[in-house]
């Protein structure tokens, strides 16, 4: 349990930053998640469209804090490949 007062009022910002986080991840896990759905329904339009709006939401959570640039990236390569591979 924190004593001093700075000590309690870094775990109000923790307790803030945590939830803004848990935020910003479900959010791109939903955008994540519609590509993947797009993906298996086998629709290319859709796949694309769906991955066009997912990349910089991912690229958003490097800025915010939430992911490292590498696992983005290789989020993003990974799904890209994906869709890619629907589209051959």
């Amino acid at each position: 349990m924190a004593n001093t007062s700075s000590a309690k009022k870094a775990v109000r910002k923790l307790e803030r930053r945590t939830e803004k986080n848990k935020a910003r991840r479900s959010r791109m896990r939903t955008y994540i998640r519609k590509v993947e759905e797009a993906i298996t329904s086998g629709d290319k339009a859709a796949a694309s469209e769906a991955l066009r709006n997912a990349q910089p939401e991912i690229m958003r959570a490097v800025t915010k804090g939430v992911l490292k640039l590498n696992t983005a990236s290789r989020k993003v390569s990974r799904l890209a490949a994906r869709v890619k591979k629907i589209e051959a």
